[in-house]
């Protein structure tokens, strides 16, 4: 497989667990093992969009229980004789080269993947990518001539990544409570994103938008909004560095010493 791999470096690996979440696009070219009407292929393949079981193939890293996943889109781009070319949209955790035998069997004929891109993985595309040749280049750039241009475009601020997320921003005086592992509070939101449901992950940020946490949604965005006291979400990863922020808290060992 080729295309679009999303690395991070140093802190900005702990927010790699929203990508692993976020929804991938692929380009493949699926190989019939008979003769099918370009129009029956092109049948059957609108027929898998939508939710649809699948058995994770044998070279899995998961065990190979059926679940649910949801092909958003499934495009075919092109057909020759036995190889099919097509474009999908598909919720994280599919498997292209099941899907591709799954729709060998619907046909009656049997398939198999040939190739797979992938094209798109959350919010960065194959305009985003860059070879090492180029990684290499930037890199020298910067060091030995101090010109930062290149350097800016290989390597993008965390939140970049994290822009496919709903945001809950805070107040300044709560950042760093966060960053020690406090739960958000009603009082510390000062505006958030519409249709955050229970179980959603979010983004925490700053007023200058700065990654703070990624946290779990207890509650709606209607609800957060009518909230005066509260918590509101649960962390799971701290992204910020504690101190970044002044502190403006007063932790239990203190109110016991004083």
């Amino acid at each position: 497989m080729t295309g679009v791999l999303p690395v991070a470096l140093e802190d900005a690996a702990k927010s790699l667990m929203a990508v692993l979440n976020a929804g991938k696009e692929y380009v493949a070219v699926m190989k019939l093992h008979g003769d099918v009407p370009k129009s029956r292929i092109k049948e059957v393949m609108s027929e898998f969009i939508g939710p649809i079981y699948q058995r994770p193939p044998v070279r899995a890293s998961v065990k190979r229980r059926l679940r649910t996943r949801t092909i958003y889109e499934l495009e075919v781009l092109e057909i020759e004789g036995r190889l099919v070319l097509f474009r999908v949209a598909c919720e994280a955790g599919t498997y292209v080269r099941k899907l591709c035998v799954d729709i060998g069997n619907a046909l009656g004929c049997g398939a198999h993947m040939q190739e797979l891109r992938r094209t798109r993985v959350g919010s960065f595309t194959e305009d985003d990518a860059v070879t090492l040749h180029e990684l290499s280049e930037a890199v020298y750039l910067w060091r030995e001539e101090g010109d930062e241009k290149a350097i800016r475009r290989v390597v993008r601020p965390m939140e970049h990544m994290l822009a496919i997320l709903p945001k809950i921003v805070i107040r300044d005086s709560a950042v760093d409570a966060i960053c020690h592992g406090a739960q958000l509070a009603a009082p510390g939101v000062l505006r958030l994103s519409d249709g955050i449901k229970p179980g959603d992950m979010v983004l925490i940020t700053t007023l200058k938008g700065e990654a703070v946490a990624l946290a779990e949604a207890l509650v709606s965005s209607r609800e957060i909004l009518a909230m005066r006291k509260g918590i509101v979400t649960k962390t799971l990863r701290v992204l910020m560095r504690p101190g970044t922020y002044p502190k403006m808290w007063v932790s239990r060992e203190e109110v016991v010493k004083d």
